[in-house]
């Protein structure tokens, strides 16, 4: 019976899992923690109380799914032992899928040891560019908008477009997503990158084959108890008439903004709000996370660490290759992990080369 022959797997999973992600230590440091937000006087130092609750934050996001999948495992073990009393095959049927869903919380977990970042917790920006290539390549930004949506979805991970720009004809030049969701950060800065797509184009007429290219940027969403200051010398705000789609008020007033921060040459835009004071809010928290991500990157390099996945983002020096004909492959040239089932990856099954590029990178951590 496959329930009673894995019975003893959740106990020792559950009493292992803790043992490497030391839950015991950071419900410690939790409780401690949060005695102290209890304290009359918490508030009197602002900036290590913001401190304080950022870490209660992220030692949740460990503690509590840990706890809930504890609770999963216990219930399942007190299951196995009623069917072994009381054989049901029905009861044995949920149990086994109890098993698997358990199996996989518990991967999840190990994957998420990996992410050791300081902003790996955070939510993510992820900044879709259409490279050269005209209405194919806009067609394939499109492409890749869809399957990190895809993806996020998989995870129930919130999505929300902050811009996103039409192609002439198919496609779009370029999109902003924000995903909300816990370690999206960590999760997703794998992907920055070109990738690149070979296909027989469906706006070919003489059915050739192509190849289009588009760039993947990754920000760390960063929130108030992070101080970036921004002068208001140093920018350059243009408002325009937002394009694509939106009806009679795309054509008739200017709410789309446009930021230049004049010291980095960082742009951000945003047009999906009808209020262009909503849309310069937008526009202001991108700005933001680039700047933030800039400062991130400016002190790596300083350390002789260079960031791999802003380096990496030139054309011909792709990170990925989704191959559509004569064969179906998508090859990851970092970690050479190949998956032949293209339309499942189009579909949000990035997953196999996130793991594969974190465990890649623990390993040379570690050598």
């Amino acid at each position: 019976m496959k329930g009673s022959a894995y019975s003893s797997a959740p106990r020792n999973a559950s009493r292992n899992c803790g043992g490497i992600f030391d839950i015991a230590g950071k419900h410690e440091r939790l409780t401690a923690l949060e005695a102290r937000t209890a304290e009359p006087n918490f508030w009197d130092d602002r900036e290590e109380a913001q401190g304080v609750v950022q870490e209660t934050k992220l030692l949740k996001t460990w503690v509590d799914p840990f706890e809930a999948l504890d609770a999963r495992v216990r219930s399942a073990v007190e299951l196995d032992e009623m069917l072994r009393e009381s054989p049901d095959a029905e009861m044995l049927a949920d149990l086994d899928s109890e098993l698997e869903a358990i199996d996989e919380s518990m991967s999840s977990f190990e994957l998420r040891s990996l992410l050791r970042g300081d902003d790996d917790f955070r939510d993510a920006q992820v900044e879709i560019a259409a490279g050269a290539g005209g209405t194919e390549a806009q067609d394939w930004a499109e492409m890749l908008l869809r399957m990190y949506t895809r993806w996020a979805e998989r995870r129930g991970f919130k999505v929300e477009i902050l811009d996103r720009s039409e192609g002439e004809e198919a496609g779009i030049k370029g999109a902003v997503l924000e995903i909300s969701g816990d370690h999206a950060y960590g999760f997703l800065k794998p992907e920055a990158g070109v990738h690149r797509l070979v296909r027989i184009s469906p706006f070919d007429a003489n059915a050739r084959r192509h190849t289009s290219f588009a760039s993947i940027f990754v920000y760390p969403v960063v929130n108030e108890e992070i101080n970036i200051e921004i002068k208001e010398d140093d920018l350059r705000i243009d408002v325009y008439r937002a394009s694509g789609a939106g009806g009679q008020h795309v054509n008739k007033t200017s709410s789309a903004v446009r930021i230049t921060h004049i010291p980095t040459g960082l742009v951000t835009a945003s047009q999906q709000e009808r209020s262009q004071y909503k849309n310069k809010a937008t526009a202001m928290k991108m700005l933001k996370n680039k700047l933030y991500q800039a400062e991130v990157t400016r002190r790596e390099a300083e350390k002789a660490k260079v960031d791999a996945a802003k380096t990496s983002v030139s054309f011909g020096n792709q990170t990925r290759s989704y191959v559509f004909q004569p064969y179906t492959m998508v090859n990851d040239h970092r970690t050479e992990l190949k998956i032949p089932d293209v339309q499942k990856v189009m579909d949000g099954g990035i997953d196999p080369f996130i793991e594969a590029y974190l465990k890649m990178q623990a390993e040379q951590a570690a050598s």
